[in-house]
C-alpha cells in the first residue's frame, strides 16, 4: 500500500474563524481519516507584542465575532474584551502548540486554548494563562512555561511559520493537499464538510 499523502491544516489558536469552522473541519478530519495523514500547521496569526490592542483593531475584531456568531451559529463569550487588555499577539499560543505536538497533545492543547479564550473569557496572549491550560492537560506548570519562553521553541515557530507561508499558508484556516503536481490549496467551506472531502478524494 501506498503512503499516504499528507493534508495540511494551517490554524492559529487565536484565530476566530478557526474556532468558527471547527465542527466542519471535525466533520472532514473524521471522513479524511483513512485517506490522508492530516498535519497540523500553525499559521502564527500575530507576532509578539506587549502593547494594549488599539481600540480601532478591539472593535473590529469584537464585530467579527458576531459576524461568525451570525453566520455559524458558532458559542463566542463577548465578556473576553470587558475582563481583559487584549494584546495582538498569537505566537505564544502557537508556540504552546509546538510543545503540546511533543508529546502528541496538541488537538486537546487547541481545544483547551479555544475555548479559553472564546468560551472563558480567558487571555492565551499570557504565557500564566498557556501554562494553566497545559497544567490542565497534564503538563508541569513550571517546565512548560519556562519551555513556552525558550529559544528552542521559539526557533522551531519560526521554522513552521516559514513552511506554513512556503505552501501558501497566509489567512487561516487554510488546507492544503499534497498531489503529484505539488501542493494544493483546498478552499475552505465553513458549513459543508463534503464538498471538501470530494475536492480532495479527487486529488488523491
Amino acid at each position: 500500500m501506498s503512503e499516504k499523502r499528507k493534508l495540511y491544516y494551517v490554524y492559529d489558536p487565536m484565530c476566530s474563524w478557526c474556532w468558527g469552522f471547527k465542527p466542519t473541519w471535525k466533520q472532514l478530519e473524521q471522513k479524511l481519516q483513512n485517506h490522508v495523514e492530516i498535519q497540523y500547521v500553525v499559521g502564527g496569526l500575530a507576532p509578539d507584542t506587549q502593547d494594549p490592542m488599539p481600540v480601532l483593531m478591539r472593535e473590529q475584531i469584537a464585530s467579527y465575532w458576531h459576524k461568525i456568531e451570525g453566520l455559524l451559529g458558532t458559542q463566542f463569550n463577548h465578556d473576553f474584551w470587558k475582563n481583559n487588555e487584549p494584546r495582538r499577539s498569537t505566537y505564544p499560543s502557537c508556540r504552546a502548540m509546538l510543545l503540546a505536538r511533543e508529546k502528541g497533545l496538541e488537538k486537546q492543547m487547541l481545544s483547551r486554548v479555544q475555548e479559553a479564550y472564546y468560551l472563558e473569557a480567558k487571555n492565551p496572549s499570557e504565557h500564566i494563562v498557556l501554562a494553566t491550560l497545559a497544567q490542565e492537560i497534564g503538563f508541569d506548570f513550571d517546565l512548560f512555561l519556562s519551555d513556552l519562553e525558550s529559544t528552542t521553541v521559539d526557533e522551531a515557530l519560526l521554522e513552521e511559520l516559514k513552511f506554513a507561508r512556503g505552501i501558501g499558508g497566509n489567512s487561516f484556516p487554510s488546507l492544503f493537499i499534497e498531489t503529484s503536481e505539488g501542493v494544493v490549496e483546498i478552499p475552505v467551506d465553513y458549513q459543508d464538510s463534503e464538498s471538501m472531502f470530494t475536492k480532495i478524494n479527487s486529488l488523491l
